[in-house]
C-alpha cells in the first residue's frame, strides 16, 4: 500500500477508530472494523508503513501544564528564495514552542502556531529569534483568546479517493 493507494472502506474505519483512540487494543479495534484480530493488525502496519499513519500521540491540555497562551503569527519573508525559505523553517523547526508552521498563500508566507506561558515568554523566547533572522519581512501576531477546537481528528468522510 502507498500514499497514492485508494484506502477502502475498512481501512477508513481502522483510521477514524485510531484517530479517535490510538490506545485501543487490536482485538477491539479488530471488532469494531470487523476483522479478526491477524488482518486488523496487518492492516494497521500497512498503513504505518506506507505513511498514512505516521504515528501516535497524547493530546495534553495546554493550560493545565502551564502553556495556556497560543499564538499564530503570520510570518512575510523579504526574498522569495529556497535559501531563505530553508533558513525560516529550519529555525522554526528548532524553536520547541513551535507545535505547527504552514507555508500558506495570502498577505504572509508562512503560519507559525507558538504555544508558550504568557506573552512575555513569547516576546523574549520566540519573537526576538525569529526577527534575528535576516530573511524577516514582517511578522503579524494574534493571540487565540479562548480555543474550541484543537488538534481534531481528519475528515476521513470527505476525503478524495
Amino acid at each position: 500500500m502507498s500514499t497514492s493507494t485508494k484506502l477502502d472502506d475498512i481501512d477508513r474505519k481502522i483510521l477514524e477508530a485510531l484517530q479517535a483512540d490510538a490506545r485501543l487494543p487490536n482485538v477491539a479495534l479488530a471488532e469494531r472494523v470487523g476483522l479478526s484480530p491477524s488482518p486488523a493488525a496487518r492492516r494497521v502496519r500497512l498503513l504505518e508503513e506506507a505513511g498514512i499513519i505516521e504515528g501516535y500521540r497524547t493530546v495534553i491540555d495546554r493550560a493545565a501544564v502551564g502553556l495556556p497562551l497560543t499564538v499564530f503569527a503570520g510570518v512575510r519573508v523579504e526574498r522569495h528564495s529556497r535559501e531563505n525559505s530553508d533558513a525560516f523553517v529550519a529555525a522554526v523547526l528548532d524553536m520547541p514552542e513551535v507545535v505547527a508552521c504552514h507555508l500558506i498563500s495570502g498577505d504572509v508566507d508562512f503560519l507559525v502556531e507558538v504555544v508558550v506561558p504568557d506573552m512575555a515568554t513569547y516576546e523574549s523566547h520566540v519573537l526576538r529569534r525569529l526577527l534575528a533572522l535576516p530573511s524577516i519581512r514582517d511578522i503579524r501576531t494574534s493571540f487565540a483568546m479562548k480555543s474550541y477546537k484543537v488538534g481534531g481528528s481528519l475528515p476521513l468522510g470527505e476525503a478524495a479517493g
